[in-house]
């Protein structure tokens, strides 16, 4: 394994990210098709074995049992002080009043329950899961810089918004002395383009290490169009994101399948390996059910395509409606 820079940081990182979602307790009611402790342990070792040391999740994730079940696999599996931890706050977690968003008393009491289910000291980066329009983004950024100055984050990235309000947290930071944010975690992949419109650019500008989610649609990239799984056929945030699209996505589809086939490769080396072409992108955050899902995702860092071949696979898309920045 190579590893990269993260950014504008001196932080090393697998170029490729386990992504945690799947991992967790079906009885929390996030998903039908997440992965027992078990399933997951298998994946996190895995993980570990091929060189991967940077794994995300979030508070939100199966109600915090991503989270449990990461802390206790990397303790038994690697060393703390060689991963790169990454979770996230934002997303409701109680029914409660300040049971979701990013007022200082949220940030500052889902740090702590974040880092007693991790079973860790710190995380290495700590992401705002989405924009909260409902607090003041000062009252955001302090408290984000004083999490960092107690020591319980290393650095602190942003998931999922728009250009002006990522642009806006950041001048807002600077102005007032305070931590500013080091990654952005977005939705791009061949099926999702919007995001090189102006985040992209943004991110090139301010050396911001893109850590893209979803790079293979939800597995629509690596599959026969006609082709259905458990998560395809429960995960509504999955459908609500690409269904609207699927006639206009399919012939992308099927262009993946062909250079695939004539390069002899999985499809999915066929997505990544765009993807990976795709300034500032640091590491993909893949989501696996299967061990094969991480072997192939690794497998695929030395593929290289050409530019026919990025414009063969480029040329069909047509402008999407903007999802995740909600």
């Amino acid at each position: 394994m190579e590893y990269v820079k993260f950014g504008n940081t001196g932080m090393d990182v697998s170029p490729v990210c386990l992504g945690c979602m799947s991992f967790g307790d079906t009885a929390s009611g996030w998903h039908e098709w997440v992965l027992d402790e078990d399933r997951s342990r298998v994946i996190i070792k895995r993980a570990v074995e091929l060189g991967i040391n940077f794994f995300d999740t979030a508070n939100c994730y199966s109600n915090g049992t991503s989270e449990e079940f990461l802390g206790r696999a990397l303790k038994d599996y690697a060393r703390r002080d060689e991963v790169v931890v990454a979770t996230k706050v934002f997303i409701r977690m109680r029914e409660k009043p300040n049971g979701q968003g990013l007022s200082r008393k949220a940030i500052l009491h889902e740090i702590d329950q974040s880092l007693k289910r991790l079973g860790m000291d710190y995380v290495d980066l700590y992401i705002i899961h989405r924009w909260d329009y409902h607090t003041p983004i000062e009252e955001t950024m302090e408290a984000l810089h004083d999490v960092v100055k107690a020591g319980k984050a290393l650095y602190i990235g942003a998931s999922a918004m728009y250009a002006w309000q990522f642009q806006k947290a950041q001048y807002t930071a600077e102005k007032h002395n305070w931590t500013k944010f080091v990654s952005m975690q977005n939705h791009l992949n061949l099926l999702y383009r919007e995001e090189e419109r102006e985040m992209m650019p943004l991110c090139v500008d301010q050396k911001i290490a893109v850590t893209p989610y979803s790079p293979l649609a939800s597995g629509r990239l690596t599959r026969d169009w006609e082709d259905t799984t458990k998560r395809y056929e429960t995960d509504k945030i999955a459908r609500g994101k690409y269904d609207s699209t699927r006639d206009t996505d399919k012939v992308i589809v099927d262009r993946v399948a062909e250079l695939a086939q004539k390069h002899g490769l999985p499809r999915s080396h066929i997505a990544l390996a765009w993807l990976m072409r795709k300034k500032p992108v640091v590491a993909p955050i893949v989501g696996t059910t299967k061990v094969s899902h991480i072997e192939d995702a690794v497998a695929a860092l030395p593929v290289k395509l050409t530019e026919e071949e990025v414009s063969y696979l480029e040329e069909p898309y047509i402008p999407h409606r903007v999802v995740g920045a909600i």
